[in-house]
């Protein structure tokens, strides 16, 4: 079976105050209609101080879509551990874990952007450190017993709805972080599909004498899907919205790999390519059927993508795409 995440980032180049917030109302309004049209997970993400506007508080935005929902999982792909006090931090995702019906669940990570930490007067040398010592407190806290802190005494309350607390993954791409999920007895969720990855992870709990964990990779397919009744229309009018979202994690990454990456310069070169992918209704339903795409991750607010084209992925999904294929599964198709 195919699954099914929406995702949301809010980076929109240029936005107007009023205009981003529109772009926050209406994923209000999409999350609302995704949790009642079969969507498996909407998913958020972090960073700060970016020009674009991109999301820099996802717990905010999950709460507001905890309130419009009572289904759909949350994701928070990823919480840049290192950039938030742990003690709050607890706080925060403790209620978040209450008002969602424990329907939150996170990726844990160091993050990939130094002036990050420099804007926000976090080390970057010691990022790894003190990560596992903020995961650490983090464990403490949600016991909702005291203990020492930074030379004090020190309890969080309410404990999470979920116990021991929410599930967590660790996310990275790299050795490290796989030593380290384990080593902290976490999910691992690396942003590469590499077999690798997955092995030194599995050997390294095996190492601490318990047996791995659930590690989420990504599949093959594309980052960003939107479906469209004339995808050749979309691309004239639209790809620059879908040309500046990977125009701006390319210049993020760097030398880091990651599965939302394409190094495309021009609409024309990103739509030959293979990472964001414009497909009708029809279309998608067959390359779902093929097993060629098992993971369909949607972006209707790509880029600032205008409210027309936005609703319409979002709706031919919901209505078209989803109803064929779970009223007619993949194996029933031979595919």
């Amino acid at each position: 079976m195919t699954f099914f995440a929406t995702r949301y980032d809010f980076r929109a180049p240029g936005a107007t105050p009023t205009g981003r917030a529109e772009l926050f109302k209406r994923a209000v309004e999409q999350v609302s209609y995704l949790d009642t049209h079969d969507q498996d997970a909407v998913m958020l993400s972090e960073h700060h101080g970016s020009p674009d506007g991109y999301l820099p508080n996802p717990l905010i935005v999950a709460s507001a879509f905890a309130g419009c929902t009572s289904r759909i999982p949350l994701t928070i792909s990823a919480i840049v551990v290192n950039l938030h006090d742990p003690l709050r931090l607890a706080e925060d995702i403790a209620l978040l874990d209450h008002l969602s019906g424990g329907r939150a669940s996170y990726t844990l990570g160091l993050g990939y952007l130094r002036e990050e930490y420099d804007q926000l007067g976090r080390s970057w040398v010691t990022r790894g450190d003190d990560i596992e010592r903020a995961i650490r407190v983090l464990r403490q806290a949600w016991t909702g017993e005291e203990f020492e802190y930074n030379g004090r005494r020190v309890r969080v309350t309410p404990t999470p709805l979920s116990q021991p607390h929410p599930f967590l993954f660790y996310g990275g791409g790299s050795r490290a972080a796989a030593r380290r999920a384990a080593r902290l007895d976490l999910g691992f969720q690396p942003q590469v599909a590499d077999p690798g990855l997955r092995e030194v992870y599995e050997d390294e709990c095996r190492r601490h004498g318990r047996q791995p964990g659930f590690v989420m990779t990504p599949p093959p397919g594309p980052s960003t899907v939107f479906c469209a009744e004339d995808p050749d229309k979309f691309w004239h009018s639209y790809g620059q919205f879908l040309l500046a979202d990977a125009r701006a994690y390319d210049a993020w990454h760097g030398d880091h790999a990651s599965h939302v990456r394409d190094s495309s310069t021009t609409v024309e070169e990103l739509r030959s390519g293979t990472g964001y992918v414009v497909c009708t209704p029809n279309e998608l339903i067959e390359r779902c059927r093929t097993k060629e795409f098992r993971l369909v991750t949607s972006h209707p607010l790509c880029g600032g993508m205008p409210e027309q084209p936005s609703w319409e992925s979002v709706q031919l999904i919901g209505e078209h795409v989803i109803p064929a294929l779970r009223t007619h599964p993949v194996g029933q198709f031979g595919g």
